[in-house]
């Protein structure tokens, strides 16, 4: 007799469903000729410094444990970045902990806030994560839908209409995936304002932070009376190239740093040794020159998203123009298919991954995801395939 396993199972872990982005990669990586804009990875190896950093670290036998903070050259660097590209100042040895990956840092971030049954606010469409991480540490995610009409911006009556007595905490995703809408300075300050009356905590990801086409990023962290109240993620994997390293960090208050490297040692114990020295040398260089890394990367990625709105809207789609990030979230609607039914044929006919709006949550239907982090043969040879395939429609 055979254990059924579902009577230990937790149910509410068991019904969370599984990623829609991995759903459609997952059958194109079977698929010869496909061509993915479906995972968010940059394109770009890591830059040979930073690997050869990593090599140089393992040649010369360093590969012991850290503290369980991550090393205190990197996160002096993290400290020095974090000061002079977007005006945050946090004290290296209790404010800056490193981390397996921004994510792990929403998971930290949400575990520690979360008692049974804490609201988090989550703007909609956003991340596939965030979700799924609040129901994993007891809470309750309460979606915000925003729109292509606002340029899909998180707005004051949104949160108004969205905060109950059991609110503890809202997730700040901006730059945004899927949609690529960023908030400007005199946007954050009216959400800061709510913020503030409604006594919430910001978990602010801002993994794409480098990654902006207009206006420099500003965050929420910068403005009175937020610095206190919020805790910023940030990484090394969209900005750097560095996805596999799985490097990232978190900055907060001493007080929220403490209990969360509590559970990082208990559960992760520290980020892996080379993945560290790499990221060390990825903010060392780019001191030392600029970020030209980083800019050439920007630069790139700007050249594509120019050409795949254009692309879009040359099809007859509508598309909002991205301000951050690296994906486009074109409106599908006038094609009469559900945004499951666009990606499940277009993988099929054309075979081009896209993902469908609704992975990033319900007011994501009548969209898909497109990543520009990918070759330019490649991009172009995408965008004719797509284009064949809504002209069929």
């Amino acid at each position: 007799m055979s254990l059924d396993a579902s009577r230990y199972l937790n149910p509410d872990i068991v019904a969370v469903p599984k990623s829609g982005i991995r759903k459609f990669f997952d059958v194109a990586a079977t698929m010869p000729g496909a061509i993915s804009l479906g995972v968010g990875e940059p394109d770009f190896v890591t830059p040979y410094h930073i690997r050869n950093a990593a090599i140089d670290s393992l040649l010369d036998g360093e590969t012991q444990y850290t503290s369980n903070w991550g090393l205190l050259s990197l996160r002096e660097e993290i400290a020095y970045y974090m000061e002079t590209r977007f005006q945050l100042k946090y004290d290296p040895k209790n404010e800056i902990l490193v981390t397996v990956g921004a994510s792990e840092g929403i998971d930290l971030s949400l575990r520690v806030l979360l008692n049974p049954g804490d609201e988090v606010l989550i703007p909609e469409p956003s991340y596939v994560s965030y979700a799924p991480g609040v129901i994993f540490a007891g809470g309750k995610p309460v979606p915000m839908p925003t729109y292509e009409k606002d340029a899909f911006v998180l707005t004051p009556e949104a949160v108004e209409a969205a905060v109950t007595p059991r609110t503890k905490a809202i997730i700040l995703p901006y730059p945004n995936t899927p949609t690529g809408a960023v908030l400007g300075k005199e946007q954050l300050e009216k959400l800061a304002e709510i913020f503030i009356r409604r006594d919430l905590i910001v978990i602010s990801d801002e993994i794409y932070a480098e990654l902006s086409y207009g206006a420099p990023h500003v965050s929420i962290a910068t403005l009175p009376g937020m610095h206190e109240r919020t805790i910023v993620l940030n990484g090394f994997s969209k900005s750097f190239a560095m996805t596999g390293w799985r490097m990232g960090y978190i900055c907060a208050p001493a007080a929220f740093c403490d209990v969360m490297c509590k559970i990082h040692q208990y559960t992760i114990l520290c980020a892996p040794r080379q993945g560290q020295v790499a990221a060390e040398q990825a903010l060392r260089r780019g001191r030392e020159d600029g970020y030209q890394d980083v800019k050439t990367m920007r630069e790139s990625y700007d050249q594509r998203r120019r050409l795949m709105v254009s692309a879009f809207r040359d099809m007859g789609l509508t598309c909002f123009e991205p301000l951050g990030a690296f994906y486009v979230f074109p409106g599908i609607k006038n094609t009469g298919l559900t945004s499951e039914v666009f990606c499940e044929r277009l993988l099929r006919e054309q075979k081009v991954v896209a993902v469908p709006g609704t992975a990033f949550g319900h007011s994501g239907e009548g969209h898909i995801r497109c990543s520009y982090a990918t070759g330019l043969n490649k991009l172009q040879e995408a965008l004719e395939r797509m284009a064949k395939f809504v002209k069929a429609l």
